[in-house]
């Protein structure tokens, strides 16, 4: 039997963010391979390949050259099931992203290499470049890498600000750049940062989810609900989702709605964290 772990399961393993995760998973660096009991889930093996992408993001390795060697390698070496998983660092202090295949080591390209003397590919490690060569996707990932520390949330919104300074339409990056403002306090800019974001993509999943906890939060439940049932639509399954929409029928005094989704979540996670809270809610 195959293991299948959910988004929320697999950005705790990894400890990202599920919008981090999902913003590689809209950008096809990543995909579900396995098939939970709520829907597509990741399997073991795409945990490996997501942990092998931190790995090289951890080391310098820019979001973009992992994605541009990931479809060389398909391109060039298309025996190989799993491009991303053959991803390595060709040394380590080195950005260059090599292959491992059959016992040999190949560029990207399928060209076997030959010479491995460092310094040699023409590469320019990330820290020589200066942080000015970063593209938005970059400066995306560097902001989420700083964002979960109190201690460095003041840098990940200047990196998720340089973000949409390059792409405004940088939907993941408005989004997350509120969620930054809502940890430290700032619900309006919050707000605003959710608002954004939708305004590119008015389906957004995070940002409309975020901007309904927020509204909820200033007794605002009818606009809540509105976000609340567009983050349905675009995920039938987020069980967050449902326990929230649930939660806030029974604060308008809406049982019969609430129940209809205390349902939906037992169906969806009848062993989960809200399965007791659900069931005698239905009791009632």
């Amino acid at each position: 039997m195959v293991t299948a772990y959910s988004h929320r399961e697999t950005a705790r393993i990894l400890r990202i963010s599920q919008s981090r995760l999902r913003y590689w998973e809209r950008t096809d660096l990543v995909r579900p391979t396995a098939e939970g009991g709520a829907g597509p889930a990741f399997g073991f093996a795409d945990l490996v390949r997501l942990k092998g992408v931190l790995g090289l993001l951890e080391r310098g390795v820019p979001l973009r050259r992992i994605r541009r060697s990931a479809r060389a390698v398909q391109a060039h070496l298309p025996e190989l099931e799993d491009p991303l998983a053959a991803l390595r660092l060709w040394a380590e202090g080195s950005q260059r992203v090599v292959i491992e295949h059959g016992g040999a080591i190949y560029e990207p390209d399928g060209q076997m290499m030959l010479d491995f003397r460092p310094g040699e590919d023409g590469e320019v490690p990330v820290e020589a470049v200066g942080l000015a060569a970063l593209g938005p996707a970059e400066w995306f990932e560097r902001g989420c890498a700083l964002d979960a520390d109190p201690a460095t949330q003041a840098e990940a919104i200047e990196a998720y600000q340089r973000a949409i300074a390059l792409d405004p339409e940088f939907a993941d990056a408005h989004c997350n750049l509120g969620t930054v403002h809502y940890n430290q306090g700032r619900r309006q800019a919050a707000l605003d940062g959710f608002r954004r974001a939708l305004e590119v993509d008015p389906r957004h999943l995070e940002a409309n989810f975020n901007a309904a906890s927020l509204l909820e939060e200033q007794r605002r439940g009818e606009a809540a609900l509105r976000h609340y049932q567009i983050v349905l639509d675009v995920d039938p399954l987020y069980v967050d989702a449902h326990v929230n929409i649930a939660l806030l029928y029974e604060k308008l005094a809406r049982p019969e709605r609430a129940a209809e989704h205390w349902r939906r979540y037992l169906q969806i996670d009848p062993h989960g964290p809200w399965a007791d809270v659900a069931r005698r809610h239905l009791q009632t």
